[in-house]
């Protein structure tokens, strides 16, 4: 049988219709044919001396579609807006190690669309999403050199992917402003940023996708909600850490995510690696604070329908802390370090946490880990299931497991062992039962009783 073949030869630049018989394949590779113009191509230097931002706003304006980075070091002045209103459905991107200096104040690229409905395909006023949707940034390093420098902001836009992107030294890594809608972060590093990795500020968002990314030793927190109406936040096999600053810092979190006055609601966080540090104030893997604002038809405040499932969470002083949330899971994660408590769930309402283990590992004991409390509290929750956890190792609080003010608590198929104070307390709580757990400590003489009931 044979096959016709047309390409371009890479010496002889001709086109050649050849046939070829079964076999192996002797033609010669192809040359991809020629994309676009670079910024080089508008007056670009790349030596990370010159100020190349009037070239790269030129290509902006000149080049529909796709703003490209050779291999170099691009110093911008001045932040680069894309309108996508003005040049269409666009795309940044690098072409091997491109890197980007933001030396003035500001994010490096802004991307603006005008997208102001849902995801929902009714929403969109005609020719936006055909115009706007999908920007991209792809495959390029920004680095701050300056206070107030950001890396990428964007408003307005549908299905924004940003993937293989990376931030450092910087304020935030990235800003998602206003409304967006179907965001999906990937393969990214945000890193040794002075404020936050990823940061959903003032946003109305639904949809949003961060899986793959490093996450780490950003001062002001790893990914941060504050002051949105958010909905379906997916964070999936990242690894989060170290995202604080010192005891003088401000308080914050690996993950944040505070709906005080707003709304948040169906979040994931599944098989991430979430850690450090336990030196900052405050500091935790996961703070969700859901006393939303209040709507006209229920005097319910408490926001959520959260999933926390299969992490590593340690050294921090508060590995999952919880207040004013409803509709919980927590399953099948691994926790330990926690200098403060390892689990604080507060004014929460229909809550699941089954299938964790919390250990004290002696191979995990070095330097000051000794000085790890640990420890699970529920305070003043209602209908909560408590199954199949197993909690080992001395605790320094009241009780390995406490339950405050709690009613309706049903506790079963758990296991505490060797934890020093006391094993489960449960302390003004009513309506709630203890059934079919192991609970004792071998390993310490003076071990408190294994389950207290206190009522006034």
């Amino acid at each position: 049988m044979w096959t016709a073949m047309r390409f371009r030869m890479p010496l002889l630049g001709c086109l050649i219709l050849v046939g070829f018989s079964f076999g192996a394949d002797l033609s010669p590779p192809l040359i991809a044919e020629e994309t676009g113009k670079t910024v080089r191509d508008f007056g670009a230097i790349g030596d990370g001396v010159a100020d190349d931002t009037a070239a790269v706003l030129a290509a902006v304006k000149s080049q529909p579609g796709d703003l490209v980075f050779p291999a170099g070091t691009y110093k911008l002045s001045q932040t680069i807006e894309i309108s996508l209103a003005e040049v269409g459905r666009f795309s940044v991107r690098g072409e091997g190690a491109a890197r980007v200096l933001m030396s003035g104040p500001g994010a490096a690229f802004r991307i603006v669309g005008t997208h102001t409905g849902t995801a929902a395909p009714s929403s969109f006023k005609p020719g936006i999403f055909e115009q706007q949707n999908t920007p991209l940034v792809d495959n390029l390093e920004i680095v701050g050199k300056h206070p107030d420098a950001v890396g990428v902001q964007a408003v307005g836009t549908m299905q924004l992917t940003v993937t293989r992107l990376v931030v450092s030294d910087c304020l935030h890594a990235v800003q998602l402003i206003k409304r967006n809608r179907n965001v999906t972060l990937s393969e990214c590093h945000f890193y040794r940023n002075r404020g936050i990795g990823l940061f959903l500020d003032r946003l109305n968002l639904h949809q949003i996708n961060v899986v793959n990314c490093h996450i780490s030793y950003n001062a002001g927190g790893g990914i941060v909600v504050r002051d949105s109406e958010l909905r379906n936040l997916q964070i999936g096999s990242c690894d989060i850490e170290g995202n604080m600053g010192d005891l003088s810092a401000p308080e914050t979190a690996n993950v944040l995510i505070d709906a005080t006055g707003t709304s948040i609601g169906e979040v994931a966080i599944v098989g991430c690696t979430i850690q450090h540090t336990h030196s900052a104030a405050n500091s935790a893997n996961i703070r969700i604070l859901g006393e939303s604002k209040a709507v006209s038809f229920t005097d319910e405040r408490r926001h959520g329908n959260i999933t926390i499932a299969d992490n590593i969470l340690s050294d921090v002083q508060r590995n999952i802390e919880l207040v004013g949330c409803r509709g919980v899971t927590i399953s099948g994660n691994t926790i330990w370090k926690g200098y403060d408590r390892n689990v604080l769930l507060k004014d929460c309402k229909s809550v699941v946490m089954s299938g964790n283990l919390l250990d004290r590992n002696p191979r995990y004991g070095y330097g000051d880990a000794k000085d790890a409390k640990l420890g699970v509290l529920f305070d003043s929750c209602q209908n909560c299931t408590v199954s199949g956890n197993q909690s080992s190792g001395p605790v320094y609080q009241a009780a390995a497991w406490e339950f405050r003010d709690c009613d309706r608590i049903h506790v079963h198929g758990c296991t505490v062992l060797d934890y020093a104070t006391q094993g489960v307390l449960f302390q003004e709580t009513t309506r709630s039962q203890l059934e079919g757990c192991m609970i004792r400590d071998d390993a310490n003489e003076n071990a408190g009783d294994p389950v207290v009931w206190e009522n006034r």
